[in-house]
């Protein structure tokens, strides 16, 4: 079961032969307030994934949420257009780390929080360019207000770390995560997972 509304987190999960159902937790993330980046993402996740696992015991829950450090703050979804053109003003030509929280719940409730960090590169984008990203809308939706595997991908210069985990789930993490829960990650896979016909 994964508790997030992300597509982009699905579709990993999918392309890595996984189909979860999806369950979104409802938490209302203004209820967290602390200031350290990583503690924030991982916080979150385990909010979400405790949501979900509270109303559907007996089921593996992954919950999951990301927030971008940059100057030392953490930075989820703009609040609107004009936050996101200030952030994209204050980011490009520099870099930021993504930090996303994983928290899996296990059938019988035992629980595993880890976090992941990756460093990302922003390009030296254009006022023109954040004004045309900006009227797409796709920054709004996303955590540091963008992504790297849609339009954003031509404003990231490079990342240092697991791609995954920019897109908002760490594939090896999460594989970790559920194998010290006795889960083991190929038992996960769709039936027809690597066939070019599979979902």
């Amino acid at each position: 079961m994964l508790a997030s509304a992300s597509s982009a987190r699905l579709a990993t999960l999918r392309a890595a032969g996984i189909e979860p159902e999806v369950v979104v937790s409802g938490v209302d993330e203004s209820q967290v307030s602390t200031g350290d980046p990583a503690a924030l993402a991982a916080e979150l996740a385990t909010l979400k994934a405790r949501a979900v696992a509270g109303d559907l015991p007996g089921v593996l829950v992954v919950g999951c949420d990301s927030v971008l450090a940059l100057d030392g703050s953490a930075h989820g979804k703009p609040a609107d257009a004009d936050d996101a053109r200030r952030r994209w003003r204050s980011m490009r030509g520099r870099s930021g780390v993504l930090h996303t929280g994983h928290c899996v719940v296990a059938a019988d409730g035992r629980e595993v929080v880890r976090g992941a960090a990756t460093t990302v590169h922003f390009a030296e984008v254009s006022d023109e360019e954040i004004e045309a990203y900006v009227a797409t809308g796709e920054p709004l939706l996303v955590a540091g207000a963008f992504t790297v595997d849609r339009l954003g991908g031509a404003f990231v210069r490079g990342i240092e770390g697991d791609h995954h985990n920019v897109v908002g789930i760490s594939l090896p993490l999460l594989r970790e995560m559920l194998a010290e829960l006795g889960v083991r990650w190929t038992d996960l896979w769709h039936p027809d997972a690597g066939r070019s016909d599979s979902p």
